[in-house]
């Protein structure tokens, strides 16, 4: 019995994503605290990644137009590198977003972060 292919084509979704999980600001890890007040403050930042544009190329978090979300790298303990911790903020003021997210696997989830 020959297989029948059938393709089907998806339209791209104009729509924000699924909203993410929340989690309030006091319930994450210190390190995740610390660079939160780094953000409000305007830094410094100890990586010079931190603070660039992040580009939303998993589409997880809502769609916004470039620019919009930047990138901070959360401290881990005992990493020899950035490790795999981060907080994405959007807004149009750095030190005064208005949303901001959590990753603790470098992307592959995130959490809306409740002050």
């Amino acid at each position: 019995m020959a297989a029948v292919g059938v393709q089907v084509q998806a339209k791209e979704s104009t729509e924000t994503a699924a909203a993410p999980a929340t989690v309030g600001l006091a319930a994450l890890p210190r390190e995740a605290q610390n660079t939160y007040r780094l953000i409000l403050a305007g830094g410094p930042f100890p990586h010079e990644q931190d603070g660039v544009v992040f580009g939303n190329r998993e589409r997880i978090l809502p769609r916004k137009t470039r620019g919009y979300y930047h990138e901070y790298t959360v401290a881990t303990p005992r990493a020899r590198n950035r490790g795999a911790k981060r907080m994405v903020c959007g807004g149009s003021a750095p030190t005064q977003p208005d949303v901001c997210y959590y990753s603790d696997d470098h992307y592959a989830s995130f959490s809306r972060i409740e002050r």
